[in-house]
């Protein structure tokens, strides 16, 4: 019934998640709302998002929605909220966030510091991944450690600044959001009284 008479392409389909046809603005709308519309203390769905914020700091990309709701779910948070916390990490802000946590890692950790990140793969990587599983694992950590450990040491700050920015945002918006349900509901409910 709600399927479409034409099959988006898969190109097409990547496409339409990273730049929704309604536009960007009306997408992180859309989950403003549905993340203060969260059945939770304004705490835990703050918690949860603020969660979501500082794991899409990490360079573990694929894994962010997993990660902020382990995260979430140890700390008490709302698991939902973190998973809407991950969309402060999108194509528009990655090149960003890696870029700043590449260069404050570094700088962490005493490292030169650079405008681009070089990755380079040894010819026939993907080949190792079938014949020589721990020859690919020992090229994988060679290519991409030098990237990830600068990357994971400048995520903690920055993600934590985030983070913390967020979960005040968040609190104080379902806060206002929660006040202003109770009033509604008080006044629906004083209109159906009978009167004595």
């Amino acid at each position: 019934m709600f399927a479409r008479r034409e099959k988006l392409s898969i190109p097409k389909r990547v496409w339409y998640f990273l730049f929704p046809r309604g536009g960007l603005k009306r997408a992180y709308t859309y989950i403003w709302l549905r993340a203060k519309r969260i059945a939770a203390s304004p705490h835990a769905v703050a918690l949860g998002f603020a969660c979501g914020a500082f794991i899409s700091f990490t360079p573990f990309i694929g894994f962010h929605f997993i990660l902020a709701g382990l995260m979430a779910w140890i700390l008490r948070g709302s698991i939902l909220a973190s998973a809407f916390g991950t969309s402060v990490g999108n194509p528009l802000t990655f090149p960003f966030i890696w870029w700043a946590t590449y260069n404050l890692g570094g700088l962490l950790l005493g490292y030169e510091h650079k405008g681009e990140i070089h990755i380079a793969l040894p010819h026939g990587f993907w080949g190792l991944l079938l014949h020589d599983p721990a020859a690919f694992g020992r090229a994988f950590w060679d290519a991409l450690g030098p990237v990830i450990v600068p990357m994971s040491v400048g995520a903690l700050p920055l993600g934590g600044l985030c983070g913390a920015f967020f979960y005040f945002l968040v609190r104080k918006a379902v806060e206002r959001y929660q006040a202003r349900r109770r009033e509604v509901i008080a006044r629906r409910i004083t209109r159906q009284e009978p009167a004595e």
